[in-house]
Parts: C-alpha cells; structure tokens; sequence
C-alpha cells in the first residue's frame, strides 16, 4: 500500500510539473477560470427568474405544481451545472487548439465535486441520505476528482471472495452496502407513500383499503430484494440450495410470526376486526384499534397505553367488537325510586329525558325505561338507550344521561330513595 501511495505521488509531481511548464495548461487554467466567472454571472441572472417560474400558486397541490416545487430545490447546484456546461463547451476549441484537454478534465471533476457537495449540504434534507452522502457520495467523488476512483474500483474488483459455490468480489460487497441502503430507503418511501395514497381513498372500505396497503408494501420490499441481488451479481442458483436449507430451519423457528401473518391477512379479508374499532379482549383488556401490522396489531386505551396484540389472537380468542366500523351500541342506566311514587309516570318522564341527548338515538329503538324489581329501599327501573359509538373517555353517554334522570326526577318531584334501616330493642335488651 506504502508503495502505491508513492507512485501515486510521484505520478502527482510529476503531472504538476508538467502542467507548469506548459503553456496548453496556462490556456487550461484560464478557460476553467473564464468559465467559472461566465457561470457566476448567468446563474446570478438565472436564479430568480427560474425560482418564480418554478413557484406554483399558493394553495395549488396537483401533480405539475409538485414536480415544480421539486425541480425549485436543485437552483443551488445552477453555478456548479453552468461552470460544467461552459467548460465542456471550451472544451473542444482548447483539445483542437493544443492537442491536451487534462486539465480541463479536472476541471469538470472540481465542478461535479462541487455540485455533489451542494447537494449533500443544501438540498438533501433526509437525515439518512445526508448521512449517506456525507460518508459515501462526497468522498466518492473527491476519488473522482483525484482520478483514483478507477483504480480503486478495479482492485476491488479483482478481490474475490468465495464461500462454496458463490463467488463475488469485494466491490459485489460495498455496491450491495451503498446500493441496499439506498433501495431500502427508496422501498420504504415509496411504500409509506404508495400506503398513504391507498388509506385516504375513502370510497374502498376499510379493511380493503389495509389489505391493498400490506400487499403495496409486500410487493415494493420484494422487487427491492431482487434488484438487490441483481446489484449484487448474484447466481439465484446457487442460493438455491442454501435458501431451501436455511428455510426449513426458518419454518420451524418462525411458525408463530407465519400464524400471525396469515392471521392478519385473513382478518383483512373478513374485516371482522379493522382500524378504528373499538374492541374488548377475552383477557378484559380494552382499546381502539390503530394499526394492524404484518405480525400484530396495535390497540390504544382510553389512557393513552399501546397493546400489542398478536394477529393469531383475533382469530383463536373471543373478541368483541363495540364498534364494527361505526355501528350503534346500547347501553343501560339502573336507577331507583321511592316507595312513595307513582311509578306509572317515571317511564314517560325517564324515556323524554333521555331521549333528549344529542347522542341518543330513535332506531333501532327509542329509550326505553322498564321496572326491574321491587328493591329494599325502593323501585328498581333501567333504561336502555342507543348511540352512535362507544362510551369512552371522549364520549361519557352513561354519565350524561345519568345526570339527565337526576334533573328529571328532581324536577318531577320524585325521591331516589337510600339503605334505610329500622332497629328495634326488645325489654331488657336497652343499650346503656
């Protein structure tokens, strides 16, 4: 390596020297220096005209005002393009002129340096390609500039690596690293992206919508394996044979992630169970259903706590569904009354009452308030009552229309009656 460094150097000092005594450098330097001046005064007059040109109406979201707005943010690497542009154009006269274009071709490398760094620094915003950029696009193209990004790829080219039947070199590794993080990165944008699309259309219903979003990014994360092992230059024949192996090991170890798998795909078919659903566990535990993933789904409580539910769970365990897309549910009220009432008039007072709260409703049925039995301390009744939804921490239905009975039967008159107790002491059993 010492030894390759030094002809390196020596290969350096000498292009240097060259360059120094050479008047077709001198000619060189000042074209790159011409263009560069030429490239500073177009893109100053360029810029704002290009940036009103490509700013779209506030409020406008259509396909052609996106790609504007995308096509706005490359104006930083406009000096970087026209310096390109102007030198490649000067390019011909000077090879014709004095029959050597080096140092103009170093020229182009500086601009194109220039023009990766702009766009790892000012335009990329994502964290994970300006990480990418910074470690990977920026030093890839300071080897460009230097003229050892091909002798470097060559060697790691000539490395091979085998393992059995596959053999690949050392530059299969670091493209598959460089590549794979970028496709995987890509994969994911556009399966939140193509997910998000597929969720908002509101005409499909709901667990259609989540099937159709699951196999989007199925298939997204599959065509980015293959393309990946194309990157890669694999031979799929030759993981054949240790695919199959490394499968069966696979389906004895993951057989609960593959029951869970299937789980969730047969509840999106059925829809029995979708986001948005408030359901009740066989184990009592209760929640809103906010995201139903490959291997679980995500129930979220009154109180704010995520349970992670196993797919497989949906289909072997009792669940009950308060809510089944938006369906009414009834709810009950027990209430007493004293002894001293006529209770023919507490049903029509009691059902008015109810009925009007705003979340009531008349069907399938309108309140309904029946005698349960005759208590201790009082009449025992109830009411059931229907509405739009469930009873949780935003909607209190039962608490309401407690307090609407309370006003109700204060406002009639009627006395709810407490424990009462009568004591009474036999002679010679008086307490001192």
């Amino acid at each position: 390596m010492i030894e390759t460094v030094e002809n390196y150097l020596e290969q350096g000092q000498a292009i240097a020297l060259d360059w120094i005594t050479s008047p077709a450098a001198y000619a060189q330097f000042g074209l790159l220096v011409a263009a560069w001046l030429v490239a500073v005064v177009v893109a100053a007059w360029a810029r704002p005209r290009l940036a009103k040109l490509l700013t779209p109406a506030e409020g406008q979201n259509n396909l052609i005002a996106k790609v504007r707005r995308f096509a706005f943010l490359f104006l930083p690497i406009l000096l970087p393009v026209f310096a390109y542009a102007f030198t490649a154009a000067g390019e011909q006269v000077t090879r014709s002129l004095f029959g050597s274009g080096a140092v103009i071709a170093l020229g182009k490398r500086v601009f194109v340096f220039i023009a990766v760094r702009k766009i790892v620094n000012e335009i990329i915003s994502d964290p994970f390609l300006k990480l990418l950029g910074r470690y990977v696009a920026i030093p890839i193209a300071a080897l460009y500039v230097l003229g050892l990004l091909d002798p470097i790829v060559a060697t790691l080219e000539a490395t091979r690596v085998s393992m059995g039947r596959i053999n690949f070199s050392v530059l299969a590794i670091v493209r598959a690293i460089i590549a794979g993080s970028i496709l995987f990165w890509l994969g994911r944008w556009s399966a939140d992206t193509g997910t998000t699309y597929i969720r908002a259309q509101e005409n499909i219903r709901v667990p259609t919508r989540e099937l159709a979003a699951k196999a989007f990014e199925l298939a997204i994360f599959a065509a980015v394996g293959l393309v990946l092992l194309n990157v890669m230059g694999l031979d799929l024949s030759a993981l054949a044979l240790l695919g199959g192996a490394i499968g069966v090991g696979l389906g004895f170890g993951l057989q609960k992630i593959a029951s869970n798998f299937i789980s969730g795909i047969i509840l999106l078919l059925e829809g029995q169970a979708t986001v948005g659903d408030f359901v009740e566990l066989d184990g009592g535990e209760s929640g809103r259903i906010i995201k139903m993933g490959a291997r679980a789904t995500i129930l979220e409580t009154f109180d704010g706590k995520w349970i992670v539910v196993p797919n497989e769970d949906f289909i072997t365990s009792r669940i009950v569904n308060w809510s089944d897309a938006g369906s009414g549910n009834r709810y009950e009220v027990d209430f007493s009354v004293s002894y001293d009432t006529d209770i023919n008039l507490i049903p029509d007072i009691i059902e008015k009452a109810v009925a009007s709260h705003p979340g009531v409703l008349t069907e399938p049925e309108a309140p309904d308030c029946e005698l349960r039995g005759f208590g201790d301390s009082g009449v025992d009744f109830g009411v059931e009552f229907w509405v739009e939804g469930i009873d949780d921490g935003k909607n209190k239905y039962t608490s309401e229309v407690r307090f609407l009975i309370w006003n109700a039967l204060k406002e009639a008159g009627v006395e709810i009656p407490f424990p009462q107790r009568e004591i009474r002491y036999r002679d010679g059993h008086k307490p001192n």
